[in-house]
C-alpha cells in the first residue's frame, strides 16, 4: 500500500525578539542562521505535515511556542505542556494575535489530563531527552490521553556524526542533552502503539544522509 502523501507546509515564524518565556536553552535563538536555522525550522515542518488535523491537539514540551500558528490553522484547542516554559507570558502573547492556547507545567511522564481527551499529541525533539526505561511510560501516558483514533507524532534526531558536529558548534555536548536514541524512541513508540509510520528528514541538501526522523501513530480504535 503506498504511503499517503502530506501536503508541504512552511512554518510561519515570527520575528524572534516576539517569543516569550523561555530561557537561554531554548532554540528559538538558532532559528534564523544558515543552514542550522533551516534545519531547527524544517523538522517542525515535517512534524506539522504528519498531522490530520481535528477538534483538539496536545504539543508536550512546546517551549516558545513556534509551532501555535501553524497548529491554530488545523485544531480548534491548543494545549501545551512543558516543564519549564513561562506559561503566562507565552499564552498572552499568542492570545494577543488571536491564537487562544491552553498551557500548563508539567511531565510527559505524568500528564495532567483526561482519558481520551485529545486528536492529536505532538512532540518535537522531547523524547530523545528521556532515559530509555522511561519511554514506555511516556507512551503510555500519552496513548491514555488520546481518543480512540487519535494521532501521534513526534520527531527525534537521528545521531549521526554531523548531528554531534552540529552540537559542538553550537557550544553542546549531545549525549549531556540526549540520553534515548532515535531506535529507542520508535521501539517503545511500536511496543505501546504497534507499527506506525516514520518519515525521514535528510541534511542540507539532501546530504549527509538522514539526520532527523517523525513517527506517525495512531490509537487503536
Amino acid at each position: 500500500m503506498p504511503k499517503p502523501r502530506h501536503k508541504r507546509i512552511r512554518l510561519k515564524l515570527l520575528p524572534l525578539k516576539q517569543y516569550l518565556g523561555v530561557d537561554r536553552k531554548d532554540p528559538i535563538r538558532f532559528y534564523r542562521l544558515p543552514i542550522i536555522g533551516r534545519l531547527y525550522q524544517r523538522r517542525i515542518e515535517l512534524c506539522l505535515e504528519q498531522l490530520r488535523g481535528g477538534d483538539s491537539v496536545l504539543e508536550i514540551g512546546f517551549g516558545s511556542g513556534v509551532s501555535f500558528p501553524n497548529l491554530a490553522e488545523m485544531y480548534q484547542e491548543i494545549h501545551g505542556l512543558d516543564l519549564s516554559a513561562d506559561v503566562a507570558p507565552i499564552a498572552a502573547m499568542f492570545a494577543e494575535r488571536g491564537i487562544q492556547t491552553n498551557l500548563r507545567n508539567g511531565s510527559v511522564l505524568e500528564l495532567p489530563y483526561a482519558d481520551k481527551q485529545f486528536d492529536a499529541v505532538l512532540l518535537i525533539s522531547i523524547l530523545e531527552h528521556l532515559q530509555p526505561s522511561a519511554q514506555n511510560t511516556a507512551f503510555s501516558e500519552i496513548y491514555r490521553v488520546l481518543k480512540p483514533g487519535g494521532q501521534l507524532v513526534y520527531g527525534v534526531p537521528v545521531e549521526r556524526p554531523l548531528m554531534v558536529f552540529l552540537f559542538r558548534l553550537l557550544g553542546t555536548d549531545i549525549r549531556t542533552h540526549h540520553f534515548s536514541t532515535e531506535k529507542d524512541v520508535q521501539a517503545a513508540a511500536e511496543l505501546v502503539f504497534g507499527q506506525g509510520q516514520i518519515a525521514p528528514m535528510r541534511g542540507p541538501f539532501g546530504l549527509f544522509g538522514q539526520v532527523y526522523q517523525v513517527g506517525n501513530y495512531s490509537k487503536h480504535q
